[in-house]
């Protein structure tokens, strides 16, 4: 990994070492080949889901495995493709991490065996139509309790996976108590229905969709025990919000280093224009985006290891990774001149699908206020 400058991969053990290699050596070897034409054609490798579950990766965080290898995970999927990594993400840390999290002993028994084994894939659906940064107070997905049954009303939007999820959760309002609940509606539900987002320009291999919620029956058992305020939710994306920035520094990584390759072969005036100052001088500013962002985020997981980590932390994290790799992959992109917009030579996926993680998982303004309310005490949020 020759964007690793200070070899902060050497902080692993060698078990979790050989962890990460495997996971390196299938994105080369299984997504990297076809990330282009995924990408090209908004469609989503199933094929791949079987190859994924044999990784034996998923779940990791709730087996025991530390922050710091499931962060370096997430680095060499988004260091390929981030479409793949959002995939993971979604499934792996929304889904998964909100059963864990949230669930009874019941539900963790019930979906989080099949999820660890991919059989079951999941989907987080919070994010609305008419709602993103005021999503605390503004949700207006509503659920209403009928005996044993839950009926939820809404929409959603921009929701991962939602497409073809065999498990989605679904946060609504209780009408009775104002008080955001979690549910997880499992395919075939009557009343729930997805659509894929189409025409974007960024994350295109991701099944993004819009769903509407029309008088959705769920069962009792199918509410989240654990999740009976904003605040539950809010603890859920903490830690996710903590992945989004690690994505943030494989989205740069894999754009220095494929910068830095062309850059070696790339011939202008008779030699490479790696031996240009001002090309050299861009490689240093991608790389030191770079080895901050990982310094930041190293740090970030031995935090959440140490059970010490809190909101600001992450957010912080968030903020800063996401406007360094903005800036980074603008910079390969101008070392590529005009072939940095052509998919044949990869950065063009990485400066558009950028422009996704960069405003995903809360802005860089929401995060920055979060920070900021930590560091003086007041709430500056509308």
């Amino acid at each position: 990994m020759t964007g690793d400058f200070y070899d902060y991969f050497e902080l692993l053990d060698e078990d979790e070492k050989e962890i990460v290699l495997r996971v390196r050596e299938f994105m080369a070897r299984e997504v990297a080949p076809i990330a282009d034409e995924s990408w090209t054609n908004a469609r989503f490798p199933h094929q791949l889901i079987p190859e994924f579950a044999k990784l034996d990766i998923a779940g990791l965080p709730y087996r025991g495995a530390r922050s710091l290898l499931t962060g370096f995970l997430v680095l060499e999927m988004n260091r390929v493709d981030p479409s793949m990594g959002t995939f993971f993400g979604v499934h792996n840390g929304l889904a998964m991490g909100s059963i864990d999290r949230l669930g009874s002993d019941e539900q963790r028994e019930r979906w989080l065996p099949p999820m660890a084994a991919m059989e079951k894939i999941g989907a987080f659906a919070l994010t609305e139509p008419e709602g993103g940064s005021d999503v605390a107070a503004g949700l207006r997905t509503t659920a209403r309790r009928e005996g044993d049954v839950w009926v939820l009303n809404g929409a959603k939007r921009w929701i991962g996976n939602a497409t073809f999820a065999d498990l989605v959760v679904v946060w609504a309002k209780d009408e009775a108590d104002g008080q955001v609940k979690g549910f997880v509606v499992e395919k075939g539900t009557p009343g729930f229905s997805a659509t894929k987002i189409e025409n974007k320009i960024a994350l295109r291999t991701v099944q993004n969709a819009d769903i509407t919620l029309t008088n959705c029956l769920v069962r009792e058992e199918n509410r989240l025990r654990d999740a009976n305020g904003f605040r539950d939710t809010a603890a859920i994306l903490r830690q996710t919000r903590g992945g989004v920035a690690w994505q943030a520094v494989g989205c740069m990584m894999g754009a220095y280093e494929l910068a830095l390759e062309y850059a070696k072969d790339r011939e202008q005036f008779g030699r490479p224009i790696a031996g240009f100052q001002l090309v050299q001088d861009l490689l240093v500013r991608m790389l030191g985006n770079v080895t901050c962002s990982l310094g930041m985020v190293v740090r970030l997981a031995q935090l959440q290891d140490a059970g010490v980590y809190k909101d600001e932390h992450s957010a912080m994290a968030k903020a800063f990774c996401t406007v360094r790799m903005r800036e980074a992959v603008g910079w390969g992109r101008e070392i590529m001149g005009g072939n940095g917009i052509v998919l044949d030579y990869g950065m063009g996926r990485f400066v558009a699908d950028s422009e996704a993680i960069y405003s995903y998982e809360g802005t860089r303004e929401i995060n920055s206020l979060i920070v900021g309310r930590a560091i003086t005490g007041v709430g500056a949020f509308v």
